[in-house]
This record gives C-alpha cells, sequence and structure tokens, in this order.
C-alpha cells in the first residue's frame, strides 16, 4: 500500500508522519503514536469511544482516514491535561464519577468539550445532542451528565456546588 506524508497539529504540536492511504486515524493514533486513550470500541462509528476533536469538532477516528486530517488539527484525550492538571472536563468526569470501566470515557470526555466550547451552560438537552452517538454499556448516565454539568460550572469558573445533580433532581 503507498504511504503519504501527513502533516498535521496533533494535541497542539506539529506532527509529521507517514501512513498508508487508507490507515484509519484510530489505527495511527494507538499503534502508530501510541496515543492509547483514543479507545477501539465497535470499528464502526456506532459507539462513540474513539471520539476526537479535528479542527475543536467531534469527529469518530475508527471512521476518519489519516489523510483526511492532513494540514488540519487533531485533539486526543492526552492533550486535553496541561503540566499534570486535569481539564475542567477530565476533573467533572473524574470528581463525578463519571464512569465505570473506563471503555467509553475517552470518548465521552472529548465529545463533552467539544460540546463545553460551543456552550458553557448546556441544558439536559443540549448534553443529551452531544453526547448522542456516545455509548456506555455500564452506567444509567445520570453521572454523566452529572460530570458535564460539573465540568460546565468549573468552566465558567462558578463553584459546581450549588448545582443540584440530576440524581438530586429525581430525588
Amino acid at each position: 500500500m503507498p504511504k503519504k506524508l501527513v502533516s498535521l497539529t496533533l494535541n497542539g504540536k506539529q506532527h509529521d508522519g507517514v501512513a498508508p492511504d487508507n490507515m484509519l486515524l484510530l489505527d495511527y493514533l494507538r499503534e502508530g503514536l501510541g496515543l492509547t486513550g483514543t479507545k477501539t470500541g465497535c470499528d464502526g462509528g456506532e459507539c462513540g469511544a474513539c471520539t476526537i476533536l479535528v479542527d475543536g469538532r467531534a469527529q469518530l477516528a475508527c471512521l476518519t482516514l489519516v489523510a483526511q486530517v492532513a494540514g488540519k488539527s487533531v485533539e486526543t484525550v492526552e492533550g486535553l491535561s496541561s503540566n499534570g492538571q486535569l481539564s475542567d472536563v477530565q476533573a467533572g468526569f473524574h470528581e463525578k464519577l463519571g464512569s465505570q470501566c473506563g471503555a467509553c470515557t475517552p470518548g465521552f470526555v472529548m465529545a463533552t468539550e467539544a460540546l463545553l466550547r460551543a456552550n458553557t451552560n448546556p441544558t439536559d438537552d443540549d448534553i443529551r445532542n452531544a453526547l448522542g452517538s456516545n455509548i456506555c454499556r455500564c452506567t444509567g448516565y445520570i453521572k454523566i451528565f452529572d460530570a458535564v454539568h460539573h465540568a460546565a460550572a468549573l468552566r465558567r469558573e462558578e463553584d459546581p456546588a450549588p448545582y443540584p445533580t440530576v440524581a438530586d433532581q429525581a430525588a
């Protein structure tokens, strides 16, 4: 298979590499670059575990060829933290226990990042729409919604404590 030089911005840094024309971005990130935060789930665009950001928009790495991101900005979950500090979205998922087994978490985190860049005060419907392509097989999604609301409050630099959780609202 012919290989092609690929130049892109990866997690804020210029990256030049070589990849076969038919190589999926998911495989390039995981196997070629060792960025294993982007998870392999269904390999068919059904679960969202491989969600990454391309030019700031959520995209599935299992349906994207490396050649399609040439010249673009690609962000993975590894690129969210800074100097050993969790991003607000990562902190929201950690503090509100928005994950269980963790297989889907990076995809949810990246989809949430895309949402909060566009809307720092999302409603439950906004969250449902933004995360609708992501599947978790372990939770009932309540803690994921709580994590997104918590991350949004952190992003707005507000004290997240006064915001009731979905679980609180159900009680």
